[in-house]
C-alpha cells in the first residue's frame, strides 16, 4: 500500500464563528448524500509546498463532514522526482522538455505505484502532475478520478502537455485555481475552477501577539527594533528569491536598517532546491542582514506564522505562480503584502486596495519604502485584505467546493450549490 498520512482531527463546529452561518449550512446541506463515500487523496509529498499544507486541513474536515477519507503519498526514486520537476517547470512554461528515457522514467513510477493502489474507492483525487499516469492501470476502475492542478498551465510547453494528455482524457474531472490555467487543448476532461484556501485555525495561521512573534524571530538572530520584510517561499526560481535580494537592496540603499528574511522548506520531491538555496545564499554575499533560513534551521509552522506577523511587509515575488497562498497567509494576518502582478495572486491582491502588485525588484522596492514611510495607511489596506480572505480564501469555502463537485459526479441535486467551469475546446 502506498504510505498513509497520518492527519488528525478537526471539526468543521469550530470554524462556526470564523465563516458565515450560511456556508456551515451549505456544508451540511451537501456532506449528507455523501455520508460514507470513500476517497483518496494521492499526491507526492506530504511535507512542504501548498499541497501539503492544504490536505492537512481538508482530509480531516471531509472525515468530519461524514466521508471516509485517505491520503496516500507515492513512492519515487531520485531520478523520478528529476523527471516530474522537469514536468512541473515545462508545464509553467520552461521550454525544456522529456527525453525518451525521462518518459520511460516516469512511466514506469506510475505503475509501481498504481500497483501499490486498492481500487475500491469511491473518489480518487490526484494532486499536480507527479501520479498524473496511475490511472492508465485502472482501467475498470468504478471511481471517480479528479485531477487537482496546483500549478499556471496558462503557456504550458507542449510537447511535455502532449505526453500528459492521454492520462488527462481519463479523468472524470480536473479543477484548475483559475479559467486562464486551463489548457486551450482537445482531450481534456471537464475543468472546474476555484482557488485554494488556507486553515485559519492551524499553527502557522492562529492569532499570534505581536510580543510572541517578536520573541520567536530574535531566537534566529533578527534584531526585533529594525524593519523586516519577508519572503515565504520553496527555493526555487519561480519565486524569484535573487529578485527579492535585488529588492531589499534597493530599499536599503534608503533604509539602511532593514534587514531581509527568506524562509522556505525543503521538500523530498523538489531535487533543485539545494541548487536554488545555494545559489540564493552566494547571491546574498554575505549580507549580514539577510537572513536564509528553512525547516533544517528549525523553522516550522509556528516560525512562519511569527515572521510574517513580525515583518513591516511581506513579500511574494514570483516569476510564475499557480496561487500563491503565502499572500493568503499574510493578509490574513493584517500584513501589508508587496507581491507579483501574477498568476492567482491577482486573484489575492486588489493593488491599491488590499496591497500592492508590482512588476519588478524596482517597483517591489518603492512599495516597500511607501510601507515603511506610512504604516498606518499600509495597515488599512491590510486590514481589507484580511476580510477579502475571510470571504473567499478560508478552509470551509474549499470543503464546500469539493462537496459540490462530488455531488455532480455522483448525480446528487446541487441545487443552487454551483462551481465555476469552463467550457471544453
Amino acid at each position: 500500500m502506498l504510505q498513509l498520512v497520518n492527519v488528525g482531527q478537526k471539526s468543521l463546529v469550530d470554524y462556526a464563528t470564523i465563516v458565515s452561518r450560511g456556508l456551515m449550512d451549505e456544508i451540511r446541506r451537501l456532506a449528507e448524500p455523501l455520508a460514507g463515500k470513500r476517497v483518496a487523496h494521492v499526491s507526492a509529498t506530504a511535507f512542504g509546498g501548498g499541497v501539503a499544507e492544504i490536505n492537512y486541513a481538508l482530509v480531516p474536515l471531509m472525515k468530519d463532514a461524514g466521508l471516509d477519507v485517505e491520503w496516500r503519498i507515492i513512492a519515487g526514486g531520485d531520478e523520478f522526482f528529476a523527471v516530474t520537476k522537469t514536468i512541473h517547470n515545462a508545464l509553467q512554461g520552461d521550454p525544456k522538455g522529456l527525453t525518451k528515457t525521462q518518459e520511460e522514467v516516469f512511466r514506469r513510477y506510475q505503475a509501481l505505484n498504481a500497483e501499490e493502489l486498492e481500487d475500491d474507492y469511491d473518489f480518487v483525487i490526484v494532486h499536480d502532475p507527479q501520479p498524473v499516469g496511475m490511472i492508465d492501470h485502472f482501467a475498470n476502475s468504478s471511481a471517480r478520478w479528479i485531477w487537482r492542478c496546483h500549478i499556471d498551465l496558462s503557456e504550458p510547453n507542449p510537447g511535455v502537455l502532449a505526453f500528459l494528455l492521454p492520462w488527462l482524457s481519463r479523468y472524470d474531472g480536473a479543477i484548475f485555481h483559475m479559467p486562464e490555467y486551463v489548457p486551450r487543448v482537445g482531450g481534456l476532461p471537464a475543468a472546474y475552477i476555484w482557488p485554494p484556501a488556507i486553515d485559519p485555525l492551524t499553527p502557522k495561521n492562529m492569532a499570534l501577539s505581536a510580543e510572541d512573534a517578536a520573541y520567536i524571530v530574535d531566537q534566529f538572530g533578527i534584531d526585533v527594533e529594525r524593519p523586516l520584510l519577508t519572503q515565504v517561499s520553496r527555493f526555487d526560481p519561480w519565486k524569484d528569491p535573487l529578485g527579492v535580494i535585488d529588492a531589499y537592496r534597493g530599499v536599503k540603499a534608503e533604509r539602511p536598517e532593514v534587514q531581509l528574511a527568506l524562509v522556505g522548506s525543503m521538500a523530498h520531491d523538489d531535487p533543485e532546491g539545494w541548487d536554488y538555496y545555494n545559489r540564493t545564499v552566494k547571491y546574498a554575499e554575505g549580507d549580514p542582514d539577510v537572513y536564509i533560513l528553512s525547516n533544517l534551521n528549525n523553522i516550522g509552522s509556528v516560525e512562519v506564522n511569527a515572521f510574517q506577523v513580525h515583518s513591516a511587509a511581506v513579500i511574494q515575488k514570483s516569476i510564475r505562480e499557480g496561487f500563491g497562498l503565502t499572500v493568503t497567509e499574510a493578509l490574513w494576518k493584517t500584513r501589508p503584502v508587496v507581491a507579483s502582478r501574477v498568476g492567482g495572486i491577482v486573484a489575492q491582491i486588489q493593488d491599491g486596495e488590499t496591497g500592492w502588485l508590482v512588476n519588478s525588484p524596482e517597483e517591489c522596492a518603492k512599495a516597500c519604502l511607501e510601507i515603511l514611510a506610512d504604516p498606518v495607511a499600509a495597515r488599512q489596506r491590510a486590514l481589507r485584505g484580511k476580510e477579502f480572505v475571510r470571504r473567499n480564501f478560508l478552509m470551509p469555502r474549499l470543503l464546500r467546493d469539493w462537496l459540490v463537485l462530488m455531488n455532480l459526479l455522483d448525480g446528487n441535486d446541487t441545487a443552487g450549490a454551483e462551481v465555476a467551469t469552463v467550457a471544453a475546446v
